[in-house]
């Protein structure tokens, strides 16, 4: 169903149960897929690709030029996965040729009003983005994170698996999977063991986890910290993921707890 006020460019790939509400713009290399529903005042432009069942609410805009002075035309994208909700006011931009001309979105995440996904983003499945938040060009967020309101994520930081950030949060360094971060320049307060129990972990589990924290963020010195600890907790994903987050990129600077 199109309503006859919106302007779909013959050339856009609509699906089947497509719904597209009053006054929307759909450009020519646009792609909605299955049951994607545009509600109002809707504009997407760009090689944008939303996969099915993705709920895109009024004056949304996606696939417009990325916000980057470098960017010089090139061929670039925006690709959506399935059952997102994209809310009032978001903005999506695709990507640039410094970051694999790709902007990159999962399934089943939450854009609430006003947040801003920036050119070469890569977010992961289940996030959920609180109102007024910005991420930067080239942020990285894994599956299952959760950005407060009014918090704001500088370009080129990762965030990782259900790590959970806290409302009006200045997001500077990276966060390790399973990290509770906050404050007006981040630092790590802790394990999200809500989150983790939420997902049904073992005990066991997120008690070492626990403790490989306490090892690691014992000092400044992370990475001999890592070495330290090496083969201790061999047989426990959890903190296996958190090793391999902070050694895979060692120029990043990684967010750690307050000093005492």
């Amino acid at each position: 169903m199109i309503h006859n006020s919106s302007v779909i460019d013959k050339k856009a790939k609509i699906s089947n149960n497509v719904k597209i509400g009053p006054f929307c713009y759909v450009g020519p290399n646009v792609e909605l897929k299955q049951d994607v529903e545009l509600i109002s005042h809707v504009h997407i432009e760009g090689n944008t690709k939303i996969g099915k069942g993705t709920k895109v609410f009024p004056f949304a805009s996606i696939g417009t030029n990325p916000q980057d002075l470098k960017f010089e035309g090139e061929t670039n994208s925006v690709s959506i996965g399935e059952n997102n909700i994209i809310r009032e006011y978001v903005t999506i931009n695709p990507g640039t040729k410094g970051g694999g001309g790709k902007t990159e979105i999962g399934n089943n995440c939450l854009f609430m009003i006003s947040s801003h996904i920036a050119h070469d983003c890569k977010v992961g499945n289940n996030v959920v983005i609180a109102n007024n938040v910005p991420l930067g060009g080239h942020v990285t967020l894994e599956d299952s994170v959760v950005i407060g309101g009014n918090s704001a994520v500088q370009q080129f930081t990762r965030i990782g698996r259900l790590a959970m950030i806290g409302g009006m949060t200045g997001v500077l360094k990276d966060v390790i999977p399973f990290g509770l971060s906050f404050g007006n320049r981040n630092y790590l307060q802790g394990i999200n063991l809500i989150g983790l129990r939420r997902k049904k972990y073992e005990n066991k589990k997120i008690l070492e986890l626990d403790t490989a924290y306490k090892k690691i963020f014992s000092s400044n010195k992370l990475h001999e910290n890592l070495a330290k600890i090496n083969g201790e907790f061999k047989t426990n994903d959890l903190v296996k993921e958190v090793i391999n987050f902070i050694a895979k990129d060692k120029k990043r600077p990684i967010c750690t707890p307050l000093a005492k």
